[in-house]
């Protein structure tokens, strides 16, 4: 048994876990990167990159098939479903490759290839030959995705987010099981590509909005597209030769239905990888589904004692189970890095508005504090609300993408803007100005101010933020707060 002293243990090389190296080995030459699964991040292999590529070539196929709504006749529109895939697969790689580049950069005696569990709280072992003790560990382990046992009968017909990158060609049919963010992107790209699709939810919910009125909007705009029931009643899923059968109630008629499909695919969330590393020798204090307790500014592991004192240990990324996204990762990990760096120092590290887009069609974002958040934070009757819908607006109609709906809150009184849920036309840049905006804690009354060009998409934001302003009342910021707050408002 190999034995090694190290002051910074970083598990996992995903984006957070060599951003936290990077941020620790400004403080120490002995800070090893341990990595016990497939190389690359998770966005590089399976997340972000590799679904975008399938979301491009989604939308060339429906702009070509839109065409003629400008008067531009096209002809016979062919998806060739091994070609798409082919991309998919070789530019992924490509994107793994240069992360790995980026790894190979670091001194071979501190990245480690093994799988890490704790022998005690400052003692890992590695594999079966090396015992690791080190000063400070920060967890960065990633997570996978999650199927529910009510798939199990699906078999080999079961496939989740990661594994449908593998595909070598696109199948005929598909139920995808989980509205939220990946299952919509990935969905919607999917039946663009000439796919049959039935996509099925459980609670309602859509993905990242919380303001029914979006919600409802999406969901109407999306079923023009594919069969959508965010609600769904599935009564049974069987296997049936090599396809899957799903017997559900049609969301219209109610009446039974049976379909058969190609795959079902998986899209119902993703959990922390922490159950193979015997956290309950780290002596954290765990939740009830495993995830170490932690302060979110500074990223610290608190300790199992009565006191919840601070530990040495350190969580960002996908493993915290906060927000799965990759510049929160990266954030995440740095404050990580740093504060495992200079242990048993600490400092508060700096966390960015929260920004969240879906790349579906139209797109989706949310930004800042929800409709219902901000109630709860500041009262009922203290939150204002304004709107704006891309139907009638001037850019989104020369692009006959006049579809979407945006809304927007601020406190009264004081006028602060507070957050925004937004559905419609390329608002991953509308999301990005007002994550400026509220990161920079500006009023409503001075975004107005900011110049909109003429026609671009942000002449909608504009129209919003006048919406809101004259929902603003004046005066005193309110300190009413109600008794009880639903979401019926």
């Amino acid at each position: 048994m190999q034995e090694r002293d190290v002051d910074v243990a970083v598990i996992g090389a995903g984006t957070a876990g060599l951003s936290a190296w990077q941020s620790a080995r400004q403080y120490h030459d002995q800070v090893v990167l341990i990595e016990g699964g497939e190389p690359g991040t998770t966005c590089a292999r399976v997340g972000c990159m590799p679904s975008k590529l399938l979301i491009a070539a989604a939308e060339s196929a429906h702009q070509a098939h839109e065409a003629a709504g400008f008067g531009i006749e096209i002809g016979s529109i062919e998806v060739n479903g091994q070609d798409v895939m082919a991309r998919v697969r070789r530019q992924r790689d490509a994107f793994v490759a240069s992360v790995l580049d980026s790894m190979q950069r670091i001194e071979p005696d501190n990245r480690i290839l093994g799988h890490a569990r704790f022998e005690d709280p400052h003692t890992l072992r590695v594999g079966d030959d090396l015992r690791l003790r080190a000063r400070a560990i920060v967890l960065a382990t990633g997570s996978r995705p999650h199927s529910p046992k009510a798939f199990a009968p699906a078999g080999d017909r079961l496939v989740d987010s990661d594994a449908l990158f593998e595909w070598e060609d696109l199948p005929e049919s598909v139920a995808v099981f989980g509205p939220g963010i990946v299952g919509l992107e990935l969905g919607q790209a999917l039946a663009r590509l000439g796919v049959r699709l039935r996509m099925f939810g459980k609670s309602g919910s859509l993905g990242p909005f919380q303001d029914p009125s979006l919600r409802d909007y999406a969901e109407r705009t999306f079923n023009g597209e594919f069969y959508l029931d965010p609600a769904a009643q599935v009564e049974a899923i069987e296997r049936d030769g090599n396809q899957v059968a799903v017997r559900f109630l049609e969301r219209d008629s109610g009446r039974p239905l049976t379909e058969r499909f190609d795959y079902l695919l998986a899209a119902t969330g993703r959990r922390p990888n922490l159950d193979h590393l015997d956290l309950q020798n780290a002596g954290l204090r765990l939740d009830d589904k495993g995830v170490p307790d932690y302060n979110r500014f500074t990223m610290q592991c608190r300790q199992a004692d009565d006191a919840g004192a601070g530990s040495h240990i350190f969580i960002a990324g996908d493993a915290s189970q906060e927000l799965p996204l990759l510049h929160e990762a990266n954030q995440q990990g740095r404050i990580a890095g740093h504060n495992a760096g200079r242990y048993p120092e600490r400092r508060a590290g700096h966390r960015s508005t929260r920004l969240s887009i879906a790349f579906t069609d139209p797109q989706m974002a949310t930004v800042g504090l929800s409709r219902d958040e901000a109630a709860q934070r500041f009262g009922c009757d203290g939150v204002a609300e304004g709107e704006a819908t891309f139907e009638d607006q001037g850019r989104a109609v020369v692009m006959r993408q006049n579809r979407g709906l945006m809304r927007l809150y601020a406190e009264h009184g004081s006028g602060q803007f507070l957050g925004a849920e937004l559905f419609g036309p390329r608002v991953e840049h509308i999301a990005h100005l007002l994550a400026w905006s509220l990161e920079q804690k500006m009023g409503v009354e001075r975004m107005l101010e900011m110049p909109f060009y003429h026609p671009v998409l942000e002449e909608g934001l504009r129209s919003a933020l006048r919406d809101l302003n004259s929902a603003l009342l004046q005066g005193p910021a309110m300190t009413e707060r109600c008794l009880e707050y639903g979401p019926g408002g």
